[in-house]
């Protein structure tokens, strides 16, 4: 099973062109370890076994927002931020969008304690801040879930800002996988480092027009499976916004002291110059005309600047690229 439709990319030009031929030859695309032990044969599909004393089902915390004055972009403003959640994000919102796609720099980042996880990914969003729809995909570290720290695919949705529904990969009902090539939760391989080749996996989230269901794309040609249009309200139709970035997921983030020392990228601030840091490129949207497009209407935004930074690189480059991330507890960030 597919998607129903053929995706088409926009050029300069505003001539449309097949999404695989403005690629370059350079990127590297990571596979998953479990592939070194085979395959599944066509019709199956491959499942994370979950160890038995693994009980946790997979729902992000409940959401709670408190007002807070922090630094938003270096100053200071008066904001909501969703409690023990860090975001330090690109997000574009004002149409209706019908699918979000990035190359996203693959990490493991150090997260300090079990019951934190760090991730990067595409997000596509609806409703009001208290009460969203959302679905996004990307690669997480999160030992509650996953019990250990190895750097894994991930999905995830819910329909009420993760209040009672939400789950991530297979855990519960809700995503339906089509793919026999990529596991949902297992681990990536391989991992940037350094001093190394940079590895980046591409994530593109998209509905269907004819279904209305949102899939998920891994790559230009993996399609993982798909969130069944009867799941949501809202974004059966479209999505409101588009984020690209990183999230950290603490109970020691905000006014909290000592801050949690969980890294998101991997671990230091925006490294425009070296690219050592969480990096997202050739970011794209899918409009209603479903053709994917360079976002034009964006903003790069940071709830703890002093812990997690953000730079959206648009001079010196071919196209935007934006780098975030950080170490979270530091000489300034206490």
């Amino acid at each position: 099973m597919k998607p129903s439709y053929e995706v088409k990319m926009e050029g300069e030009d505003g001539k449309k062109m097949d999404m695989g031929r403005n690629r370059e030859s350079s990127v590297t695309i990571t596979t998953q370890i479990w592939h070194k032990s085979g395959s599944c044969p066509k019709g199956t599909i491959p499942i994370r076994r979950i160890q038995k004393n693994n009980t946790n089902y997979g729902r992000k915390e409940p959401l709670m927002f408190m007002h807070s004055h922090k630094e938003f972009n270096g100053s200071k403003a008066l904001y909501l931020q969703q409690k023990n959640h860090s975001l330090a994000i690109l997000h574009e919102e004002g149409f209706a969008y019908f699918g979000g796609k990035a190359d996203i720099k693959v990490w493991n980042p150090n997260v300090e304690r079990d019951d934190e996880y760090s991730t990067s990914r595409v997000a596509l969003k609806s409703g009001p801040y208290y009460d969203y729809e959302a679905v996004e995909s990307g690669w997480a570290v999160n030992p509650k879930i996953y019990a250990d720290r190895q750097t894994r695919l991930y999905v995830y949705w819910t329909v009420d800002g993760s209040q009672k529904t939400g789950c991530f990969d297979l855990t519960c009902p809700g995503f339906v996988q089509t793919s026999n090539e990529i596991a949902l939760g297992a681990a990536i391989y391989p991992i940037s480092n350094p001093t190394g080749l940079p590895y980046q996996i591409t994530i593109y989230i998209h509905k269907d027009p004819n279904t209305n269901n949102l899939w998920v794309t891994y790559g230009d040609k993996v399609n993982i499976g798909y969130f069944p249009q009867d799941l949501f309200v809202l974004l059966r139709y479209h999505a409101t916004t588009v984020q690209w970035g990183g999230e950290v997921y603490s109970s020691r983030v905000g006014d909290t002291h000592p801050h949690t020392s969980t890294h998101m990228g991997n671990g230091n601030f925006p490294d425009f110059i070296m690219g050592n840091s969480g990096l997202i490129k050739r970011m794209r949207i899918l409009g209603n005309n479903m053709v994917l497009r360079f976002p034009k209407w964006v903003y790069a935004m940071t709830e703890e600047y002093n812990c997690y930074r953000v730079y959206y690189a648009t001079d010196y480059v071919e196209e935007p690229e934006f780098y975030y991330g950080g170490p979270g507890r530091s000489p300034v960030c206490p």
